[in-house]
């Protein structure tokens, strides 16, 4: 992630760009796993978003999912590892419009 900060011209971020980074990628994990199953379906789903620094920043997401046992076709491990890469292309489109507007 740093390397993607320099490399569209974000030296730091604020505090308020670091708690909205958070929340988009938390909204992007989220709806990933339930356009993919019901809520219904869904026992627990935790998405956690941390961050580490503003100079360069690190980002960790967590997804942690349980389904209904009824929901036995459903590899939740790869539905976890698509959710956590739906929230990092979030993150990238949202720093990317950060630069935008930066540089204006």
């Amino acid at each position: 992630m740093t390397d993607f900060l320099e490399e569209i011209g974000i030296s730091e971020l604020k505090t308020e760009e670091l708690e909205k980074l958070c929340e988009v990628a938390e909204k992007a994990a989220r709806e990933h796993i339930l356009s993919k199953v019901s809520p219904r379906r869904v026992s627990t789903l935790d998405v956690t978003v941390d961050t580490e620094g503003t100079k360069p920043v690190t980002v960790n997401v967590e997804v942690e999912v349980t389904l209904s046992p009824l929901m036995t076709n459903i590899d939740v491990e790869k539905l976890a590892k698509e959710a956590t890469e739906k929230a990092f292309a979030a993150i990238r489109h949202y720093l990317s419009e950060l630069s935008c507007k930066s540089t204006r």
